[in-house]
Protein backbone atom coordinates (compact mmCIF):
# COMPACT_ATOMS: atom_id res chain seq x y z
CA UNK A 1 0.00 0.00 0.00
CA UNK A 2 1.39 3.26 -1.00
CA UNK A 3 2.11 5.25 1.98
CA UNK A 4 0.30 9.24 2.35
CA UNK A 5 1.82 12.40 1.69
CA UNK A 6 3.20 13.48 5.23
CA UNK A 7 1.59 16.57 5.19
CA UNK A 8 -1.42 15.40 4.73
CA UNK A 9 -0.81 12.85 7.50
CA UNK A 10 -0.53 15.90 9.63
CA UNK A 11 -2.76 18.45 8.22
CA UNK A 12 -0.18 21.02 7.26
CA UNK A 13 1.29 22.59 4.06
CA UNK A 14 4.95 22.81 3.15
CA UNK A 15 5.37 26.33 4.22
CA UNK A 16 4.22 25.35 8.17
CA UNK A 17 6.94 26.50 10.95
CA UNK A 18 8.70 23.91 13.26
CA UNK A 19 6.72 24.67 15.80
CA UNK A 20 3.22 24.22 13.37
CA UNK A 21 4.31 20.92 12.80
CA UNK A 22 5.08 20.19 15.83
CA UNK A 23 1.36 21.28 17.27
CA UNK A 24 0.03 19.06 14.43
CA UNK A 25 1.90 16.07 15.83
CA UNK A 26 0.85 16.46 19.31
CA UNK A 27 -2.67 16.83 18.27
CA UNK A 28 -2.72 13.55 16.07
CA UNK A 29 -0.77 11.31 18.50
CA UNK A 30 -3.23 12.65 21.45
CA UNK A 31 -6.20 11.64 19.15
CA UNK A 32 -4.72 8.05 17.98
CA UNK A 33 -2.98 7.30 21.27
CA UNK A 34 -3.10 3.64 22.16
CA UNK A 35 -4.15 4.06 26.17
CA UNK A 36 -7.08 6.39 24.97
CA UNK A 37 -8.30 3.82 22.23
CA UNK A 38 -7.31 0.40 23.49
CA UNK A 39 -7.57 -2.50 21.45
CA UNK A 40 -8.68 -0.26 18.47
CA UNK A 41 -5.44 -1.30 15.57
CA UNK A 42 -6.52 1.12 13.14
CA UNK A 43 -5.97 4.26 15.47
CA UNK A 44 -2.74 2.54 16.50
CA UNK A 45 -1.33 2.68 12.54
CA UNK A 46 -2.74 6.07 12.51
CA UNK A 47 -0.37 6.78 15.81
CA UNK A 48 2.39 5.25 14.25
CA UNK A 49 2.04 7.17 11.04
CA UNK A 50 1.74 10.28 12.43
CA UNK A 51 5.01 9.74 14.34
CA UNK A 52 6.44 8.35 11.03
CA UNK A 53 5.44 12.15 9.47
CA UNK A 54 6.68 14.02 12.05
CA UNK A 55 10.38 12.16 12.36
CA UNK A 56 10.81 13.26 8.83
CA UNK A 57 9.13 16.44 8.80
CA UNK A 58 10.97 17.51 12.12
CA UNK A 59 14.59 16.60 10.76
CA UNK A 60 15.71 19.30 8.61
CA UNK A 61 18.04 16.96 6.32
CA UNK A 62 15.03 14.26 5.59
CA UNK A 63 12.57 17.22 5.12
CA UNK A 64 14.79 18.69 2.20
CA UNK A 65 15.05 15.63 0.84
CA UNK A 66 11.37 14.78 1.25
CA UNK A 67 10.33 18.06 -0.42
CA UNK A 68 13.12 17.43 -3.17
CA UNK A 69 12.20 13.57 -4.11
CA UNK A 70 9.46 12.17 -1.92
CA UNK A 71 9.00 9.00 -0.39
CA UNK A 72 11.96 7.61 -3.03
CA UNK A 73 14.31 10.59 -1.43
CA UNK A 74 14.05 8.62 1.48
CA UNK A 75 15.02 5.22 0.67
CA UNK A 76 13.10 1.60 1.19
CA UNK A 77 12.75 2.46 4.80
CA UNK A 78 11.60 5.95 5.19
CA UNK A 79 9.93 5.99 8.42
CA UNK A 80 8.72 3.68 11.51
CA UNK A 81 6.41 1.09 9.89
CA UNK A 82 9.18 -0.02 7.08
CA UNK A 83 12.35 0.02 9.88
CA UNK A 84 10.06 -1.98 12.41
CA UNK A 85 10.03 0.88 15.70
CA UNK A 86 7.67 0.04 18.01
CA UNK A 87 5.50 2.07 20.19
CA UNK A 88 8.28 2.02 22.48
CA UNK A 89 10.90 3.52 20.17
CA UNK A 90 8.26 6.28 19.75
CA UNK A 91 7.68 7.77 22.85
CA UNK A 92 11.95 7.16 23.54
CA UNK A 93 12.30 9.57 20.79
CA UNK A 94 9.28 12.01 20.76
CA UNK A 95 8.32 11.65 24.38
CA UNK A 96 9.99 15.15 25.11
CA UNK A 97 7.58 16.93 23.36
CA UNK A 98 4.53 16.42 25.36
CA UNK A 99 6.11 18.14 28.03
CA UNK A 100 8.08 16.63 31.38
CA UNK A 101 6.60 13.82 33.28
CA UNK A 102 3.31 12.73 31.21
CA UNK A 103 1.38 12.88 27.79
CA UNK A 104 -1.11 15.18 28.02
CA UNK A 105 -2.60 12.91 31.30
CA UNK A 106 -1.02 9.93 29.45
CA UNK A 107 2.28 7.63 30.16
CA UNK A 108 5.31 8.67 28.70
CA UNK A 109 5.65 5.16 27.40
CA UNK A 110 3.35 2.68 25.70
CA UNK A 111 1.47 1.33 29.01
CA UNK A 112 4.23 1.95 31.18
CA UNK A 113 3.08 3.59 34.02
CA UNK A 114 5.41 6.91 33.12
CA UNK A 115 8.36 5.13 33.30
CA UNK A 116 11.05 7.15 31.13
CA UNK A 117 13.69 4.63 30.28
CA UNK A 118 17.11 5.67 27.98
CA UNK A 119 16.46 3.97 24.65
CA UNK A 120 20.19 3.50 22.85
CA UNK A 121 20.64 4.17 19.50
CA UNK A 122 22.78 2.63 17.02
CA UNK A 123 25.32 5.03 14.61
CA UNK A 124 24.34 5.73 11.45
CA UNK A 125 26.79 3.92 8.23
CA UNK A 126 27.60 5.85 5.03
CA UNK A 127 28.02 3.42 2.20
CA UNK A 128 28.59 5.00 -1.46
CA UNK A 129 26.71 2.94 -4.15
CA UNK A 130 28.23 3.93 -7.91
CA UNK A 131 25.33 3.82 -11.02
CA UNK A 132 26.00 3.77 -14.34
CA UNK A 133 23.89 5.70 -17.26
CA UNK A 134 21.89 2.43 -17.72
CA UNK A 135 21.13 1.82 -14.38
CA UNK A 136 19.90 5.55 -13.27
CA UNK A 137 17.29 5.45 -16.45
CA UNK A 138 16.26 2.37 -15.41
CA UNK A 139 16.45 2.28 -11.77
CA UNK A 140 18.97 -0.40 -10.12
CA UNK A 141 18.86 -3.23 -7.25
CA UNK A 142 21.89 -3.47 -5.32
CA UNK A 143 22.93 -6.02 -3.06
CA UNK A 144 25.43 -4.64 -0.30
CA UNK A 145 27.70 -6.11 2.21
CA UNK A 146 27.96 -4.03 5.14
CA UNK A 147 30.25 -4.50 8.16
CA UNK A 148 28.67 -3.61 11.06
CA UNK A 149 27.50 -4.10 15.03
CA UNK A 150 24.56 -7.05 14.99
CA UNK A 151 22.71 -8.05 17.35
CA UNK A 152 24.49 -10.48 19.28
CA UNK A 153 23.32 -13.90 18.25
CA UNK A 154 23.82 -15.43 21.50
CA UNK A 155 22.29 -13.49 24.17
CA UNK A 156 19.70 -11.51 21.09
CA UNK A 157 20.73 -8.40 21.85
CA UNK A 158 20.08 -8.83 26.09
CA UNK A 159 23.56 -8.79 26.58
CA UNK A 160 22.71 -10.97 30.01
CA UNK A 161 23.76 -14.25 30.18
CA UNK A 162 20.55 -17.02 30.39
CA UNK A 163 17.00 -15.31 31.09
CA UNK A 164 18.07 -14.58 34.29
CA UNK A 165 21.17 -12.58 34.12
CA UNK A 166 18.98 -9.41 34.33
CA UNK A 167 18.04 -7.63 37.62
CA UNK A 168 16.17 -4.52 38.56
CA UNK A 169 18.16 -1.68 39.60
CA UNK A 170 17.53 -0.76 42.88
CA UNK A 171 18.42 2.76 42.54
CA UNK A 172 15.58 3.69 39.81
CA UNK A 173 13.49 0.79 40.42
CA UNK A 174 13.64 0.34 36.97
CA UNK A 175 12.97 3.78 35.46
CA UNK A 176 16.00 4.30 33.91
CA UNK A 177 15.79 8.07 36.02
CA UNK A 178 16.21 9.32 39.86
CA UNK A 179 14.58 12.22 40.64
CA UNK A 180 16.15 14.95 43.57
CA UNK A 181 14.53 17.59 45.34
CA UNK A 182 16.70 20.43 46.81
CA UNK A 183 15.74 23.45 48.91
CA UNK A 184 16.65 27.07 46.82
CA UNK A 185 15.87 30.45 47.84
CA UNK A 186 12.86 30.26 45.52
CA UNK A 187 11.40 26.70 47.17
CA UNK A 188 11.96 23.60 46.40
CA UNK A 189 13.20 22.45 43.47
CA UNK A 190 12.94 18.72 41.39
CA UNK A 191 15.27 17.96 38.96
CA UNK A 192 15.23 14.52 36.99
CA UNK A 193 18.42 12.60 35.69
CA UNK A 194 19.77 9.83 34.42
CA UNK A 195 20.55 7.05 37.02
CA UNK A 196 24.36 6.94 37.52
CA UNK A 197 23.88 3.19 38.93
CA UNK A 198 22.10 1.64 35.69
CA UNK A 199 22.94 4.48 32.83
CA UNK A 200 19.12 4.49 32.29
CA UNK A 201 18.97 1.38 30.81
CA UNK A 202 16.54 0.18 34.44
CA UNK A 203 18.58 -3.30 34.80
CA UNK A 204 21.71 -4.23 36.30
CA UNK A 205 23.24 -7.60 34.93
CA UNK A 206 24.34 -9.66 36.85
CA UNK A 207 25.92 -12.09 34.46
CA UNK A 208 27.26 -10.73 31.57
CA UNK A 209 26.95 -12.61 28.02
CA UNK A 210 30.05 -14.34 27.25
CA UNK A 211 29.65 -13.38 23.56
CA UNK A 212 29.28 -9.52 23.64
CA UNK A 213 30.24 -8.97 27.18
CA UNK A 214 27.14 -7.94 28.06
CA UNK A 215 26.93 -5.20 25.10
CA UNK A 216 24.30 -6.81 23.15
CA UNK A 217 26.01 -6.32 20.10
CA UNK A 218 29.28 -7.59 17.89
CA UNK A 219 30.89 -6.96 15.25
CA UNK A 220 29.36 -8.92 12.03
CA UNK A 221 28.07 -8.27 8.36
CA UNK A 222 25.16 -8.19 6.42
CA UNK A 223 23.89 -8.74 2.90
CA UNK A 224 21.29 -5.74 1.91
CA UNK A 225 19.32 -5.10 -0.69
CA UNK A 226 18.92 -1.47 -1.70
CA UNK A 227 16.42 -0.32 -4.87
CA UNK A 228 17.35 2.61 -6.09
CA UNK A 229 15.39 4.42 -8.09
CA UNK A 230 15.47 5.90 -11.56
CA UNK A 231 16.62 8.89 -12.31
CA UNK A 232 18.67 9.32 -9.35
CA UNK A 233 21.82 12.07 -10.08
CA UNK A 234 25.60 12.35 -8.34
CA UNK A 235 25.61 13.62 -4.79
CA UNK A 236 22.16 12.44 -3.62
CA UNK A 237 21.50 10.41 -0.44
CA UNK A 238 19.13 7.47 0.16
CA UNK A 239 18.36 6.32 3.76
CA UNK A 240 17.60 2.98 5.08
CA UNK A 241 15.82 3.16 8.04
CA UNK A 242 17.41 0.52 11.18
CA UNK A 243 20.07 -0.65 8.65
CA UNK A 244 22.97 1.34 10.32
CA UNK A 245 24.65 -0.15 13.55
CA UNK A 246 22.82 -2.05 15.92
CA UNK A 247 22.22 -0.82 19.31
CA UNK A 248 22.95 -1.63 22.63
CA UNK A 249 21.43 -3.87 24.90
CA UNK A 250 18.32 -4.12 22.32
CA UNK A 251 17.86 -0.37 21.73
CA UNK A 252 17.53 1.07 17.90
CA UNK A 253 19.46 0.08 15.37
CA UNK A 254 21.05 3.73 13.14
CA UNK A 255 20.49 4.17 9.79
CA UNK A 256 22.10 3.32 6.51
CA UNK A 257 22.78 6.35 4.75
CA UNK A 258 23.11 5.59 0.83
CA UNK A 259 25.40 8.51 -1.34
CA UNK A 260 24.86 8.01 -4.79
CA UNK A 261 28.10 7.99 -7.08
CA UNK A 262 27.59 8.28 -11.33
CA UNK A 263 30.11 6.53 -13.16
CA UNK A 264 31.29 8.83 -16.51
CA UNK A 265 30.21 7.28 -19.99
CA UNK A 266 32.68 6.72 -22.65
CA UNK A 267 30.37 8.70 -25.32
CA UNK A 268 27.80 10.57 -23.89
CA UNK A 269 27.23 13.67 -21.16
CA UNK A 270 24.74 14.04 -18.78
CA UNK A 271 23.24 17.99 -18.40
CA UNK A 272 20.35 17.03 -15.77
CA UNK A 273 18.47 14.86 -17.70
CA UNK A 274 19.22 15.49 -20.96
CA UNK A 275 22.10 13.47 -22.49
CA UNK A 276 24.53 15.26 -25.17
CA UNK A 277 26.62 13.76 -27.78
CA UNK A 278 29.44 14.56 -29.84
CA UNK A 279 29.30 13.21 -33.17
CA UNK A 280 32.15 14.09 -35.62
CA UNK A 281 31.72 14.10 -39.04
CA UNK A 282 33.60 15.11 -42.10
CA UNK A 283 33.21 17.68 -44.50
CA UNK A 284 31.85 15.71 -47.26
CA UNK A 285 29.69 13.80 -44.91
CA UNK A 286 28.09 16.98 -43.82
CA UNK A 287 27.90 18.61 -47.41
CA UNK A 288 26.19 15.66 -49.01
CA UNK A 289 24.50 14.30 -46.02
CA UNK A 290 24.28 10.63 -44.37
CA UNK A 291 22.56 8.52 -42.23
CA UNK A 292 24.57 7.62 -39.33
CA UNK A 293 24.36 5.10 -35.86
CA UNK A 294 24.34 7.16 -32.80
CA UNK A 295 24.74 5.65 -29.07
CA UNK A 296 22.08 6.21 -26.93
CA UNK A 297 21.01 4.30 -23.13
CA UNK A 298 19.41 1.57 -24.70
CA UNK A 299 21.27 0.63 -27.77
CA UNK A 300 22.19 2.23 -31.20
CA UNK A 301 19.53 4.22 -33.29
CA UNK A 302 20.03 6.01 -36.88
CA UNK A 303 20.09 9.43 -37.57
CA UNK A 304 19.80 11.13 -40.93
CA UNK A 305 22.02 14.13 -41.38
CA UNK A 306 20.55 16.34 -44.04
CA UNK A 307 22.83 17.86 -46.94
CA UNK A 308 24.26 21.16 -46.17
CA UNK A 309 23.72 20.69 -42.29
CA UNK A 310 25.71 23.27 -40.21
CA UNK A 311 28.76 22.54 -38.23
CA UNK A 312 28.07 23.26 -34.21
CA UNK A 313 23.99 22.71 -34.68
CA UNK A 314 22.46 20.75 -32.49
CA UNK A 315 20.15 18.32 -33.35
CA UNK A 316 17.13 16.85 -30.66
CA UNK A 317 16.30 13.87 -30.11
CA UNK A 318 13.07 13.93 -27.66
CA UNK A 319 12.93 11.11 -24.56
CA UNK A 320 16.01 10.14 -25.36
CA UNK A 321 17.76 11.25 -22.10
CA UNK A 322 16.89 10.25 -18.50
CA UNK A 323 13.27 9.95 -16.20
CA UNK A 324 13.09 12.42 -13.73
CA UNK A 325 13.38 11.16 -10.35
CA UNK A 326 10.03 12.86 -9.43
CA UNK A 327 8.59 11.20 -12.62
CA UNK A 328 8.17 14.27 -14.31
CA UNK A 329 8.81 13.17 -17.98
CA UNK A 330 12.22 12.05 -19.49
CA UNK A 331 15.15 14.32 -21.13
CA UNK A 332 16.11 14.44 -24.45
CA UNK A 333 19.25 13.48 -26.22
CA UNK A 334 21.11 16.36 -27.51
CA UNK A 335 23.45 15.56 -30.69
CA UNK A 336 25.75 18.01 -31.56
CA UNK A 337 27.31 18.41 -35.05
CA UNK A 338 31.07 18.59 -35.60
CA UNK A 339 33.23 18.90 -38.51
CA UNK A 340 36.18 16.85 -38.42
CA UNK A 341 39.30 18.65 -40.72
CA UNK A 342 41.75 16.47 -41.43
CA UNK A 343 45.71 17.12 -40.61
CA UNK A 344 47.20 16.00 -44.18
CA UNK A 345 46.18 16.06 -47.68
CA UNK A 346 47.41 14.06 -50.37
CA UNK A 347 48.38 16.30 -53.91
CA UNK A 348 45.05 15.28 -55.26
CA UNK A 349 43.02 15.94 -52.12
CA UNK A 350 44.90 19.30 -52.35
CA UNK A 351 43.84 19.98 -56.23
CA UNK A 352 40.63 19.17 -55.12
CA UNK A 353 40.36 21.19 -53.01
CA UNK A 354 41.75 24.11 -54.79
CA UNK A 355 39.32 23.33 -57.88
CA UNK A 356 36.31 23.93 -55.48
CA UNK A 357 37.41 26.62 -53.31
CA UNK A 358 36.58 28.80 -56.82
CA UNK A 359 32.65 27.33 -56.85
CA UNK A 360 30.60 30.42 -55.54
CA UNK A 361 28.71 27.44 -53.03
CA UNK A 362 32.30 27.32 -50.97
CA UNK A 363 32.60 30.68 -50.53
CA UNK A 364 31.57 32.14 -47.21
CA UNK A 365 28.36 33.66 -47.00
CA UNK A 366 30.12 36.90 -45.13
CA UNK A 367 31.72 37.38 -48.52
CA UNK A 368 35.80 38.84 -47.93
CA UNK A 369 35.93 39.32 -44.52
CA UNK A 370 35.81 35.59 -44.09
CA UNK A 371 37.35 33.22 -46.03
CA UNK A 372 35.82 30.33 -47.16
CA UNK A 373 35.91 26.66 -45.86
CA UNK A 374 38.54 25.58 -48.45
CA UNK A 375 40.71 28.69 -47.68
CA UNK A 376 40.22 27.83 -43.91
CA UNK A 377 41.88 24.00 -45.11
CA UNK A 378 44.70 24.99 -47.05
CA UNK A 379 45.87 27.46 -44.63
CA UNK A 380 46.10 24.50 -41.79
CA UNK A 381 48.85 22.86 -44.21
CA UNK A 382 50.86 26.17 -45.39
Amino acid sequence: MAKRDYYEVLGVSKNSSADEIKKAYRKKAMQYHPDKNPGDKQSEENFKEAAEAYEVLSTPEKKQRYDQFGHAGLGNQGGFSGGGRSMDDIFSMFGDIFGGGGFGGFGGGFSSGGRSQRVNRGSNLRVKVSLDLGEIAHGAEKKLKVKKYITCTTCHGSGAKGSGGHTTCSTCRGSGQVTRLSNTFLGQMQTTSTCPTCGGDGKIISHKCDTCYGEGIIQGEEVITVKIPAGVAEGMQLSLEGKGNGARRGGIPGDLLILISEEEHPELTRDENDLIYNLYLSFPDIALGLTTEIPTIDGKVKVKIESGTQPEKILRLRGKGLPDVNGYGKGDLLVKIHAWVPQKLTPEERKTLEKLQTSPNFVSPEGDQDKGFFDKVKDMFE
